[in-house]
């Protein structure tokens, strides 16, 4: 059963001014609508899309009657905010490891100092 936020796979069916039509795996039909097939301005659905096309897409609303609406364009950021989280953690993980070797280098020099004083002392 297909759910909200779900990533469906189809085949582009039909092409109009408004969007184009996908049919699903499971043989059920969605709608992707021309402001949801790309960030980029799409005054043609044909520069984007052609009949029989294989599509990814994320389900963003299913009405009472069943039709289901589909976004290629929240599918990309979806998959966009993901490559930026995982390089963020990328990061914070080489700030965080050159953190603590130079944390460990002062522990180091500052017992070393220490054990020196005592010697003198």
């Amino acid at each position: 059963m297909i759910e909200v936020n779900d990533i469906v796979e189809g085949s582009v069916v039909g092409i109009t001014k408004f969007g184009a039509f996908i049919e699903l795996e499971d043989g059920k039909k969605g709608l992707i609508h021309i402001s949801e097939i790309s960030n980029q301005f799409v005054k043609d659905v044909n520069d984007f899309l052609k009949v029989n096309d294989k599509v990814k897409a994320k389900v963003i609303h299913i009405s009472d009657d069943g039709k289901i609406d589909l976004s290629i364009k929240r599918l990309n950021e979806d998959e966009e905010y993901l490559e930026k989280l995982e390089k963020s953690k990328a990061m914070f993980e080489q700030k965080l490891n050159k953190f603590l070797k130079q944390s460990q280098d002062k522990l180091t020099d500052l017992k070393k100092h220490q054990e020196n004083k005592r010697k003198f002392h």
